[in-house]
């Protein structure tokens, strides 16, 4: 008897090892065995029936894994008849995992609370951690991230000294969701690297898991698109299976969908996910898909009737569920949906049911939304600014949390509606000192962050040292007509690796003011300068133009026309830059250029012609525009043109106090493959003749970022590479390979003036609020003040004569803009930009 009760026994334990390694099948068959071997259900033998209800404590919850919700349960409920006393809480605190499972939150915390107060067993420290870990869980599920954090910490503490290490990594991921909900995304992502270490050595199953969570805390922080790869990745890595894993990527996939605005996608993922959750019996998270295709459906439109009325019978279901934050959401959007359909008593009745106790930041967020809307309904302007200024306080508070300028320049999509509601708001009824307040508010939030140098790290040391080898493997590949597709590939994932390794840096919440319209129009005058602030409102473009102490709104018709004008200029320009194209085909590309600049000198600078008179042009452009080249404009051609992320920024960069030179002249840098390069900085170099010298071998990486530390003028004559899908990783090809935006985050003491003089490193990606992304951002984050580049490519012969003028103009005292407008003169399609202060 003996015997067969330590086989017994051996064989649970093999089933339970397989069951924490996502082998819930292998675990059941393990589990059948034993109860073959001890005769169950006849055993008689008391020392058999407690063995019994063991497995079948175990054998239950992969039942309800596998879907079978209704087994597990009679399972437990067979167990309950035999269950020794000193195993009663193991059954308790399963039951009430079960109950998580299939959506009874307030059953299953009724369960884990008894059955963690009846766990005396010193030695059941696997049995303590277990618990501890679900009821972490239950709480995180239920928005409370306090007591949900308090016991996940207790539960590592405890698997962590029984030599538990995947109870260590369960709970580390755990973790890393309760920081997703109290807003720590940095630190969300580093328990979730944790997990991930811990789970690739005992569960390698669990490491799609891994990515589910992640790409939450990506939404979060406003990363929807990366978000949506790292679920791709995950759902591939879960199979076609229909477990509990799959049917939450398939939720969490349809709310990265609605966050990229892609809604007819949203709704395919939530009915999938939402059949995979009634299958398994789980009808809570199956109510937060049905409210995740209704958000999609708000989203349209269409059908706000339908979705009121859902919306406000899912309220009252998800709260009578527990899920407190899912039923705030819920009514939110019942409320919504009222207020566009002018029904603002139902609105304010909706708005008045259940808040949530622990709301999450996005709920905070949509609260906001949502009150603002219906006072702008009711009349109430002053009263919806203030709800739509509340939130993006609230949003720049969370941005302060993030060190990762990937992060910061993401969060602006957290609070995008609110910041376009305000705008709106100000446009119509406010006065343009208002519209000027709230226009700085909402655009470009990041440069107001003081920069955050990430601490050495020996991983992405080596993958970024990795990734410069190999950019070089795949340049002479491709010269030599052989594509290296491996090489690509294993950029790709470096890539990724640097990329997730600066989200886990926080941020030390420093931040710098906002600049006043008065403060703004005192420095204009002083430069004798016009400030043109262009937005966008429900897809008309507008500008404030700033002069002579006032402020004028200014209505410059439909943006689409604009942005087509840009789009097919700098496809003219790229295309006639350095190649010999037939004369007949030459002529219409250039009188293509002349159209579109013309159309854009209409539109953009024709209505200020007044203002501007001989003044310098400072420029604050919107989406696309960042990408103009605006000398090349006829009514700016010769005129100082400076373009800024915002005017705070240029204010600020206009008296940020000039850096202590570091003892040594300019900085100038020859990188391989453009011919002209060399002779370009030895002209320059002429001009100033302190300068130091980067060419040939001598222009490595790691010399240029030891030489570029702190100098007043870096000069780069270099290719120049824009990443638009991984902006991080827009680079200049250097001697030993490429010097990337990534690298620049990490210098000490940011260069005062750089310029860029080939290709289009001033190309950048405009995120939502206008967060500029780019090789050139990247300088301006950095802290440097001025920095020149071209928005479209540069033929290297032309930039040797137009460069060596501008730095001769600078050196006789011209500002950067001044000399810039005056060296160009001399080529007519030089797109270059001076960008900054």
């Amino acid at each position: 008897m003996a015997r067969v009760g330590a086989q017994a026994r051996d064989l649970h334990g093999r089933g339970r090892a397989a069951i924490e390694s996502s082998r819930s099948g292998e675990g059941i068959r393990l589990f059948r065995r034993a109860l073959r071997l001890i005769g169950w259900p006849d055993a008689r033998e008391r020392e058999h029936q407690v063995i019994a209800a063991r497995i079948l404590i175990s054998m239950a919850a992969a039942e309800v894994h596998l879907g079978r919700s209704e087994e597990g349960f009679r399972l437990l409920d067979e167990a309950e008849r035999v269950v020794a006393p000193e195993d009663r809480s193991a059954l308790l605190s399963q039951r009430g995992l079960l109950c998580i499972l299939v959506g009874r939150m307030d059953d299953a915390l009724h369960h884990l609370n008894e059955g963690i107060s009846l766990n005396s067993d010193p030695t059941d420290q696997y049995g303590l951690a277990t618990d501890l870990m679900n009821r972490g869980m239950l709480h995180g599920l239920a928005g409370r991230a306090r007591l949900a954090k308090i016991d996940l910490e207790r539960c590592e503490t405890v698997a962590h000294a029984a030599d538990l290490p995947l109870i260590v990594a369960k709970a580390r991921l755990n973790l890393g969701y309760c920081e997703t909900l109290r807003g720590d995304i940095p630190a969300a992502l580093r328990a979730f690297t944790l997990a991930g270490q811990g789970f690739a050595v005992h569960a390698p199953k669990l490491l799609a898991v891994v990515g589910i969570d992640k790409a939450r805390a990506l939404m979060q922080a406003g990363l929807a698109d990366e978000a949506a790869s790292e679920l791709d990745e995950a759902i591939r890595l879960l199979g076609r299976r229909p477990t509990y894993e799959r049917a939450e990527a398939a939720l969490t996939r349809a709310q990265a969908a609605v966050a990229q605005q892609q809604f007819g996608t949203a709704r395919s993922w939530a009915r999938r996910s939402e059949r995979y959750f009634l299958r398994r019996g789980d009808s809570s998270r199956a109510a937060v898909a049905v409210l995740t295709r209704l958000r999609a459906d708000f989203c349209t439109g269409k059908r706000l009737n339908s979705v009121e009325a859902e919306a406000a019978e899912l309220a009252i279901r998800l709260r009578g569920l527990g899920l407190q934050n899912d039923a705030e959401t819920a009514g939110l959007l019942a409320s919504r949906a009222a207020t566009r359909r002018g029904r603002l008593e139902d609105a304010r009745r909706h708005l008045a049911t259940g808040r949530s106790a622990q709301p999450v930041l996005e709920t905070v967020l949509l609260r906001r939304m949502t009150t603002a809307e219906l006072h702008l309904a009711a009349g109430r302007t002053g009263d919806a600014l203030r709800q739509a200024r509340s939130g993006l306080s609230l949003l720049h508070e969370h941005r302060g949390r993030l060190g990762s300028l990937d992060l910061r320049t993401g969060a602006a999509a957290l609070a995008s509606e609110l910041a376009a509601v305000g705008l709106a708001t100000t446009v119509r009824h406010s006065s343009p000192a208002r519209i000027f307040g709230w226009a700085e508010r909402s655009r470009a939030q990041a440069f107001l962050m003081r920069p955050v140098r990430p601490p050495f790290d020996a991983e992405t040391s080596d993958a970024a040292a990795e990734l410069r080898r190999l950019a070089v493997v795949i340049r002479d590949a491709e010269l030599a007509g052989r594509p290296d597709v491996e090489a690509r590939r294993r950029c790709t994932r470096l890539e990724h690796l640097i990329r997730e390794r600066g989200w886990r840096v926080g941020g030390d919440g420093g931040y710098h003011h906002l600049a006043t319209l008065h403060h703004v129009s005192d420095e204009l005058s002083a430069q004798n300068a016009v400030m043109v602030s262009f937005m966008t409102v429900d897809d008309e473009l507008l500008a404030l133009a700033i002069a002579d102490g006032r402020a004028d709104l200014v209505r410059l018709g439909d943006r689409p026309t604009v942005v087509e004008a840009i789009t097919r200029l700098r496809a003219d320009l790229d295309a006639l830059c350095g190649r010999r194209h037939p004369p007949a085909l030459r002529e219409v590309m250039t009188g293509s250029v002349d159209h579109q600049l013309t159309v854009l000198g209409e539109r953009l600078v024709r209505p200020f012609e007044k203002i501007l008179a001989d003044r310098d042009l400072v420029v604050v452009p919107t989406g696309p525009l960042a990408g103009i080249p605006w000398g090349l404009l006829d009514a700016l051609r010769g005129r100082p043109v400076t373009v800024t992320p915002s005017a705070s920024s240029w204010l600020r960069g206009t008296h940020a106090p000039r850096t202590e030179p570091s003892g040594a002249g300019p900085l100038l840098v020859a990188g391989p493959g453009l011919e002209f390069a060399t002779a370009e900085i030895g002209k320059i170099a002429g001009i100033l003749p302190a300068s130091t010298m980067l060419t040939g071998d001598d222009a490595t990486v790691a010399a240029t970022l030891a030489h570029m530390d702190n100098r007043r003028i870096v000069h780069f004559a270099a290719h120049g590479h824009h990443e638009p899908g991984n902006i991080l990783f827009s680079r200049l090809d250097l001697a030993d390979g490429p010097l990337m935006a990534y690298d620049i985050e990490a210098l000490p003491a940011a260069p005062e003036h750089v310029v860029l003089s080939s290709c289009d490193t001033g190309r950048s990606v405009m995120r939502t609020g206008d967060e500029m992304l780019g090789y050139a951002a990247a300088f301006l984050y950095s802290g440097t003040k001025t920095v020149v580049a071209a928005v479209a490519r540069v033929a290297d012969d032309t930039a040797v004569d137009v460069m060596s003028c501008y730095h001769d103009l600078l050196h006789r005292g011209a500002t950067p803009a001044r000399a810039l407008a005056k060296a160009s003169q001399a080529a007519p399609l030089v797109p270059l930009v001076s960008f900054g202060s």
